[in-house]
């Protein structure tokens, strides 16, 4: 406990352009060899990148040629979720947690996303219309945050990638998924998301963040390099860069199915 009273402490990490992959490494390995609660911001990530949740399936959720084409990184998550094209213009935070650090909240997936939505509720009030619409942060019907979670016996993380501003294009790269939110309604990209820099600055949004993850936990830097977060070279993280012959297999196991169904 620290003096500030019974706050739990909370080790925040300020990053910013760290690769995705590295990113979601180091969520993977303090979620499974620290005993300690982390807040990761990441205000960007240096290349356009594909990321995808554990279960995620390349030829149902990419263009895949055109991934390949334009040689996009895809990365495979080691948490489950959604697919996102993310980029210098995203922002990055998650929250790895102990289960005893916030009693009131069971380490289920729907209980950690309402507490999630009522923080931010917090971030964003006077800000748009914000609200928690299954499992997406969106103001008023339009999506401008992904989640994805992953929990474990004690501890679990959620992270989420903010779409500050994107390029649409890019959105071209990702196939209508299969499932899809209610709310979602068929609409393509470019109707069902948008840009947070229409509604408040990064810079004003990653220090509301930490405000009002202050009223919860007592944040203090931590030494990465430090016994808190040990290097545990045993530890080999699940999530992993797709190679070039992995999707070139997916894209020819594809186009031999779009040719069956044609015949």
């Amino acid at each position: 406990m620290s003096s500030r009273g019974l706050l739990p402490l909370m080790n925040l990490v300020r990053l910013n352009g760290v690769p995705i992959l590295q990113q979601l490494q180091l969520e993977e390995r303090l979620l499974r060899t620290s005993s300690h609660n982390w807040c990761i911001v990441n205000d960007g990530t240096n290349e356009p990148t594909i990321v995808m949740g554990i279960s995620g399936k390349p030829a149902e959720l990419l263009e895949i040629g055109s991934v390949l084409q334009d040689k996009i990184p895809v990365v495979k998550r080691f948490s489950g979720g959604g697919t996102v094209i993310v980029d210098h213009q995203t922002v990055f935070i998650t929250f790895i947690c102990n289960t005893d650090a916030l009693p009131s909240v069971q380490p289920y997936p729907r209980p950690i996303m309402s507490w999630s939505g009522q923080l931010y509720s917090k971030v964003f009030q006077g800000v748009g219309d914000f609200s928690l619409r299954e499992n997406d942060y969106v103001f008023g019907n339009r999506k401008f945050g992904g989640n994805a979670q992953s929990i474990t016996k004690g501890r679990w993380v959620h992270h989420t990638s903010f779409l500050w501003d994107y390029e649409m294009m890019n959105m071209g790269y990702l196939k209508l998924p299969k499932r899809a939110p209610d709310y979602r309604q068929a609409r393509d990209h470019s109707d069902f998301i948008c840009r947070m820099k229409d509604y408040i600055s990064r810079q004003e949004f990653i220090n509301r963040t930490i405000s009002a993850l202050g009223s919860q936990f007592s944040i203090t830097p931590p030494e990465l390099e430090s016994s808190d977060c040990p290097d545990d070279t045993k530890f080999v993280p699940s999530t992993r860069l797709l190679g070039k012959q992995e999707l070139e297999e997916c894209f020819e196991s594809e186009s031999g199915n779009v040719i069956l169904q044609s015949l």
